[in-house]
């Protein structure tokens, strides 16, 4: 027997759920498709992201050519190009991992159909997250809607499996033999699919992933203390190589629970998080266009166009919102307290709707994924699950005294008030920064408007 592996989001070659189960079952050879689909989406052509794609894509093919194969790379939909392959191959079975986006549930049960017309089987596995939605349910088996009793229940189900995390041997000596004329190490696919090389901060593949991995567990124990400044690197930055599947979320759960610090403990909630965006996305995929709390969708937000660009440029005159939007524009990455803290601006503060900072976000983080910057973002705008109380507004200048007390992260991004000194930095006088802009808006007139504008779900 022999079987195609179709990876995704899962570009590794070891721990690997679907890639372990065809290689079970006889001779593989492994497939990526780049989708227009989701190209399509990109607009900027030197977009971050498809290099990261493309050097994760790379380390597999020398890994396989070691072992005497390659990776097949086509360009297509899937719908036409999986099942025509499946075809030429002659195998018995198409293996993936499960994807729970609404388009790659779609996509993925149109391309289960025409296998099975071809007489071919498709199997789909559990990898990306390690509990999915059937798994970890309320007593009455229901869905949680409430992330800490999901947490609790989360860690409940854990302790019971006597905490397992099973390893998914990958046996490469089992793959299919051949040579990829148009492998991704010799042929020119930046070309072929419309981009251009554009080198992340961090390279793509499982060598540099395993390397963070290492490096961050050093300092797992402080994680709890140092999570919150971004001018300390006291984060993993693992979120983009396990967002494509560099590293599997079982890798990451070892170290997590390795340790019994409330560093660690706070790190293995941050991974539960995810897991419970992956459960809320796959169960409400309506949350993609609109709030989870639907009553939320009836806000009439009042930002300006004016107020949103600038806040998309880091121009709004709040030091630390800018420095934030400026990293994000320059290196595609964002320290998650800066995330919350800029959501909550441009929503309770800016007054823009949740989803145009939902959309800019998808456009530039390296680790864009769309179930936990959704859930992110309509967390901060309190329109989701479980999100933070509408009447709770980060107030700018304070998240910036409390978590860049001495200014560096702003220095760093916002060379107009690299001069200025102590709490200076913060509240900028336009004598001593000429060159900054004035802040846009009224943090206080605008919270009160924030308010009012909130008042239409006050009561549900």
């Amino acid at each position: 027997m022999s079987t195609l592996c179709w990876i995704r989001r899962d570009l590794r070659l070891h721990d690997h759920v679907a890639l372990s189960k065809a290689l079970d079952e006889g001779e593989t050879t492994l497939v990526f498709v780049f989708d227009p689909h989701i190209l399509g989406k990109l607009t900027d052509k030197h977009d971050r992201r498809v290099t990261f794609i493309y050097q994760s894509l790379q380390e597999i093919e020398s890994e396989l050519q070691k072992k005497g194969s390659s990776l097949i790379i086509l360009y297509g939909n899937p719908e036409e190009e999986i099942p025509k392959l499946a075809a030429h191959l002659k195998v018995s079975g198409v293996y993936c991992n499960r994807d729970y986006e609404p388009y790659a549930k779609e996509r993925d049960s149109k391309v289960e159909k025409k296998l099975k017309t071809l007489g071919i089987n498709f199997e789909q596995f559990k990898d990306s997250v390690f509990f999915e939605k059937h798994e970890v349910l309320t007593g009455s088996g229901s869905i949680y809607k409430v992330f800490t009793p999901y947490k609790n229940k989360w860690i409940e189900t854990f302790e019971k499996n006597d905490r397992t995390i099973s390893d998914y041997e990958c046996q490469l000596k089992k793959l299919r033999k051949f040579s990829h004329k148009k492998n991704i190490l010799d042929h020119n696919w930046y070309k072929e699919i419309g981009f251009i090389e554009t080198p992340p901060l961090l390279h793509g593949g499982t060598k540099a992933a395993k390397k963070r991995l290492q490096q961050f567990e050093k300092i797992i124990d402080d994680y709890d203390e140092q999570r919150n400044f971004p001018a300390v690197a006291g984060t993993s930055n693992l979120s983009v190589y396990l967002r494509h599947g560099n590293i599997s979320v079982r890798d990451i759960l070892r170290v997590a629970t390795a340790h019994s610090s409330s560093g660690a403990k706070t790190w293995l909630s941050e991974i539960i998080w995810r897991d419970f965006y992956q459960m809320i996305l796959d169960v409400y995929p309506h949350v993609v266009k609109g709030s989870f709390k639907r009553e939320y969708d009836k806000i009439k937000y009042l930002g300006s166009k004016e107020d949103f660009h600038a806040w998309t440029q880091g121009q709004t005159g709040f030091p630390l919102v800018d420095a934030a939007m400026r990293c994000l524009n320059e290196t595609g990455m964002m320290h998650n307290r800066l995330r919350m803290v800029v959501a909550s601006f441009l929503c309770k503060t800016l007054l823009v709707d949740w989803r145009k900072g939902e959309e800019y976000f998808a456009h530039k983080l390296l680790d864009f994924d769309l179930a936990s910057n959704n859930g992110g973002w309509q967390w901060s705008s309190s329109s989701g699950c479980d999100a933070q109380p509408y009447f709770r507004i980060f107030n700018p200048y304070s998240q910036s005294e409390k978590f860049d007390s001495q200014g560096e992260f702003i220095r760093q991004w916002v060379p107009e008030l690299r001069g200025l000194k102590g709490k200076e930095i913060h509240h900028p006088e336009p004598l001593l920064a000429p060159d900054y802009p004035r802040p846009i808006v009224s943090y206080e007139l605008n919270r009160k408007r924030c308010l009012a504008m909130y008042e239409i779900v006050k009561d549900h």
